[in-house]
């Protein structure tokens, strides 16, 4: 049955993510108190996007913008498109930064649509949106906690949709997150992982993944301990080598410090209350845990919402 489209615009607001934290490889991922605001309505026809704060100027403002192709394929989920789309971007999440842009984008995109569409929450419902999500992305590890916050564990069944659990995180976590001007391509990062690791390596990942759960959740003064990685970070290094220096020093400190998905950028989940200085090239910012992940209402987005710094860094 075709979807009966709402006529007021709707908005949802959608938290920067960190992947990986380690050793939790395209499994683990952590949401972030950092926002990009989107707002969509039906139209008479076209599609129109514009965009404010990071990627202003170089986004695409049509068809092709990556918050559009999830709404269409939310449509599609729901059974049809309407004529035409308005879609506004407040966005305050670093792009290709290792920070999870592409999967805020995915995800605004996806719960845009479900509002769209009269009962939408119902037809697609969250974790038929999970696994959309996941595919649009490729994998799961950053959608998840996107679209859940908090701390979220994901996998992918064997030759079957991506499902997610959501994990409270203690309160004693502290995330910082150092962004550096230079970007990074996750295709560039998978693309120098070796085909295959040395058993020994494989094992102590497994271990040191496990040991995060709990020091994510209960005890985080073993971070530094389960935010040892032997799986992915060591061969990316070569091609972030100002992202391999930063976190040698800040590992080297005692700081359970991890590269942020596929890099550039670098969390540490310090538990402390110091600022660690970010150097030259970078930037440094303390960020709460968010716990709410992508929140949906209705209505235009507000003046403080189409602030690009209002709820994050200056583009």
């Amino acid at each position: 049955m075709r979807p009966t489209f709402v006529s007021e615009p709707v908005r949802v607001r959608v938290p920067a993510t960190s992947a990986n934290l380690g050793p939790g490889f395209d499994a683990l991922g952590l949401a972030l108190a950092l926002y990009d605001d989107v707002s969509a309505r039906t139209t008479t026809s076209g599609c129109r996007v514009e965009v404010t704060g990071e990627g202003a100027g170089e986004l695409p403002t049509g068809d092709d913008h990556l918050v559009v192709r999830a709404i269409r394929a939310g449509f599609d989920a729901l059974g049809g498109q309407p004529p035409g789309l308005a879609v506004e971007c407040v966005n305050r999440i670093p792009q290709a930064r290792g920070l999870g842009s592409s999967s805020a984008a995915i995800v605004a995109g996806i719960q845009l649509a479900r509002a769209l569409v009269e009962d939408g929450t119902r037809r697609l419902d969250d974790a038929a949106a999970l696994r959309l999500a996941a595919e649009l992305e490729g994998h799961p590890d950053n959608v998840a906690p996107c679209l859940l916050g908090g701390f979220t564990i994901a996998w992918t069944e064997s030759g079957g949709p991506a499902r997610a659990v959501r994990l409270p995180v203690a309160p004693q976590v502290r995330a910082t997150v150092f962004v550096p001007e230079e970007r990074g391509l996750t295709a560039t990062a998978r693309a120098a992982l070796p085909a295959t690791v040395p058993h020994v390596d494989a094992a102590r990942n497994a271990g040191r993944a496990a040991l995060l759960v709990h020091a994510l959740t209960t005890d985080p003064a073993l971070l530094f301990e389960a935010t040892e990685d032997r799986l992915h970070q060591r061969y990316r290094a070569a091609g972030m080598p100002g992202t391999a220096t930063r976190l040698a020093e800040l590992r080297a400190a005692g700081v359970p410090a991890v590269v942020s998905g596929a890099g550039p950028s670098i969390l540490a989940l310090t538990g402390a209350d110091e600022i660690f200085e970010a150097g030259m090239g970078w930037t440094a910012q303390r960020l709460p845990i968010d716990v709410a992940g992508a929140r949906v209402d209705r209505g235009r987005l507000g003046h403080a919402e189409r602030d690009p710094v209002a709820a994050g860094r200056k583009s």
